[in-house]
């Protein structure tokens, strides 16, 4: 007898006679069945059937469509990829028709032969099959842009999707972000995507430069402007012409240059400092800051019309004490890149120096892992870090409380899968002994939780 485990298939059908019937014929699946709305959502979510037939008229009212069409609804919200069939009376096209307008994939009348009822089954199956191998085609070719950016955390990975979805436009992004995130690392990313990226990238920081010198590092100034104006020089701006300007922490620019930088947006015209000339620029711009800007507006300390210009596309990034597994993930980053850069060897980081790691908070977020892991390799005896060169210590965590509970089983068992993941370096088969399963019931896991 083969081994191989049948493929799940749910039959809803309140009446006994046909379900067995539905069940013999198709016993080459792991046919599953349901009477009732309640019982067949139920093993939706547990089973999660590539492919279901359904009955429209179900318990309590079997003469009527309405809870067949809930089921339905519930069906493809809870998943979306399933193919449902559904099986209506002889004279009740309109319904079938309102069925497949709904998300069902076909319709049968009864009575309906078996044989037919089989091809459309596989046909459903394949195409579901089709389908989830695009998905994952899709996720092992997607744009690298975004090389330098190491996660498996979702929230981050979205973010990657909506930069490549939205780096084809000339919208302004604004990214939002405590400090240390890889705010700059999204904006070059954005620029990388787009078709901007064979000219200048240009980024300037607001808090960085003196408010006196500010306007002439961004609009540039004329020969003679004023003192020690010596030549005419451009601006940030139009240096970035044709290309893409960052603005680092735009909630520190002075009230007096939000005034000009919104005309700028505006017209897309500058005027150097000394100048009557209207400049034309072309240049995309990619804004970054840590602070509330809506805090700010309400302070007055920041213009609403400007942040409105700005916030066309917004992008934040969670802190790293939100990213489930990347900070032990990018330790292992780190520890081989900064052994490579000081000619250190094979250096890796103990146990319980990961654990740490997991457990610290990290304030100063990816920046401060970087310093720490950078500082640790310096200072290392051996190969082995240690807990005392990273200066960590132990930091006991918590965790939410979610009462679905598919939900919780599956969010608990990806959790556990990217911790451990990240804890060897990306290593499957070490994973696997880790998590005491098989490499390849693994895969299929990482497949399931779309993680590379």
């Amino acid at each position: 007898m083969s081994s191989e485990k049948l493929r799940p298939l749910l039959i809803v059908e309140d009446d006994p006679a046909l379900q067995k019937q539905i069940r013999w014929a198709f016993d080459q699946y792991e046919t599953l069945t349901a009477g009732d709305r309640e019982t067949a959502l139920a093993q939706v979510r547990r089973h999660l059937p590539p492919v279901v037939t359904m009955d429209l008229g179900l318990p309590p009212d079997p003469d009527s469509v309405s809870e067949g069409f809930k089921l339905l609804e519930e069906i493809l919200t809870t998943a979306p990829e399933t193919k449902v069939i559904v099986l209506t009376g002889q004279n009740d096209r309109s319904n079938a028709l309102r069925a497949v307008a709904l998300g069902a994939y076909d319709f049968f009348a009864k009575p309906f032969e078996i044989e037919m009822l089989g091809l459309t089954i596989d046909r459903a199956y394949r195409l579901y099959d089709l389908q989830q191998e695009n998905v994952r085609l899709q996720l092992m070719h997607q744009p690298d842009v975004l090389a330098g950016l190491i996660t498996r955390d979702p929230e981050v990975l979205r973010v990657c999707r909506t930069v490549e979805k939205v780096a084809v436009s000339d919208a302004t992004v604004l990214v939002l972000g405590e400090s240390g995130t890889g705010k700059e690392l999204i904006a070059r990313g954005v620029h990388a995507a787009s078709s901007r990226r064979k000219q200048r990238f240009i980024a300037i920081n607001c808090a960085a430069i003196p408010e006196n010198l500010l306007e002439s590092e961004l609009f540039g100034y004329e020969k003679g402007a004023f003192t020690g104006a010596a030549k005419t020089t451009p601006g940030k701006i139009e240096v970035a012409n044709g290309g893409t300007l960052m603005l680092d922490e735009i909630g520190d620019l002075p009230m007096s240059l939000q005034a000009k930088l919104l005309r700028f947006l505006q017209e897309r015209v500058i005027e150097r400092i000394g100048g009557r000339q209207e400049i034309p620029v072309d240049v995309r711009i990619v804004c970054a800051t840590h602070q509330d800007l809506k805090a700010l507006i309400r302070e007055g300390r920041f213009r609403e019309d400007l942040f409105y210009r700005l916030a066309e596309i917004v992008v934040t990034l969670p802190p790293l004490r939100e990213r489930r597994g990347d900070a032990a993930l990018l330790a292992h980053a780190f520890v081989r890149r900064f052994a490579d850069e000081y000619k250190r060897g094979g250096m890796t980081l103990r146990e319980d120096v990961i654990r740490a790691i997991e457990n610290h908070s990290w304030p100063g977020n990816v920046r401060e892992l970087e310093n720490c892991i950078k500082r640790a390799v310096i200072m290392a005896d051996g190969n082995q870090i240690s807990l005392e060169e990273v200066g960590l210590g132990e930091v006991e965590g918590c965790e939410d409380t979610v009462l679905d509970l598919r939900q919780a089983r599956e969010d608990a068992e990806k959790r556990v899968i990217i911790t451990a993941l990240g804890r060897v370096d990306g290593n499957v088969l070490r994973a696997a002994e880790m998590l005491g399963v098989s490499r390849p019931t693994l895969y299929d896991l990482m497949h399931r939780y779309g993680l590379k």
